[in-house]
């Protein structure tokens, strides 16, 4: 099991019982014993490795220039979904970022209300304010994203509602679900998607059957994934097998 993980980065409950013939119960008492050893670490529906350096958050400023091109590209196709006079919750991160400079790339985009809990977001779209109306959360600051989170941010959160919900991710898996690297902003995601009448999650393609250890919302609240064509096509494939869930390939 343990070097199935460690192959697939990420293996679920239900598929261990079935490729090794035994019951559910009997993978989550051997997962468990693995994650006792630090062998795995148990996530919700099943587990992946125990690697920290997997677990490193890097700086927003490190992120930003892996798969840029697919970003932007990702960015423009967000974008098109958006309506003059739409609410927008905007997350963040290094392809939320580019769905902002698309943002004021797009001048025919008036009177949008952003709301954002990225002040890396919130000064990209300063420069398209009056035309752009720009909301951030407040709350506490994290430094390697320029986010801001709970306390104050959630609590802001479940005051408004939006449109639309544009979240950015460090896994998204059929299984899983969305999921995070860190749970302060796992948090911040899971209340956008609550307080959004539709989710659009923006993940390159190095996102696509990745599971992190924060759990943001199961696939089955995404109405639209945009990424890009280098996405693992097993995990693309069970991502299209699920009902009422759009993928766009930027």
């Amino acid at each position: 099991m343990r070097a199935i993980i460690e192959e697939r980065a990420f293996a679920s409950v239900a598929g261990l019982s079935e490729e090794f013939g035994v019951s559910a119960v009997t993978v989550r008492h051997d997962l468990d014993a693995l994650e006792a050893v630090g062998g795995v670490r148990r996530i919700r529906g099943g587990a992946m490795p125990f690697d920290a350096a997997r677990l490193r958050e890097r700086p927003f400023e490190e992120a930003a220039v892996e798969a840029a091109g697919a970003k932007a590209r990702i960015a423009a196709a967000a974008a098109d979904l958006l309506e003059p006079g739409m609410s927008v919750f905007l997350d963040v991160g290094t392809t939320a970022a580019a769905v902002a400079r698309e943002l004021l790339r797009r001048d025919g985009l008036r009177e949008l209300t952003v709301i954002t809990s990225g002040l890396s977001i919130a000064l990209l779209l300063e420069a398209a304010v009056p035309r752009l109306q720009v909301v951030v959360t407040g709350g506490t600051l994290r430094p390697l994203q320029h986010s801001l989170v709970a306390p104050l941010a959630d609590q802001v959160l479940s005051r408004v509602h939006a449109d639309i919900a544009l979240i950015g991710c460090n896994g998204v898996d059929a299984e899983a679900g969305v999921t995070n690297i860190n749970l302060p902003e796992a948090e911040v995601k899971a209340a956008m998607i609550g307080a959004a009448a539709r989710t659009v999650v923006v993940a390159d393609g190095s996102k696509v059957g990745r599971v992190h250890l924060g759990h943001v919302a199961d696939a089955a609240a995404v109405d639209v994934l945009i990424t890009d064509p280098s996405a693992p096509g097993a995990a693309l494939a069970e991502l299209r097998a699920l009902d009422g869930m759009r993928i766009l390939l930027a």
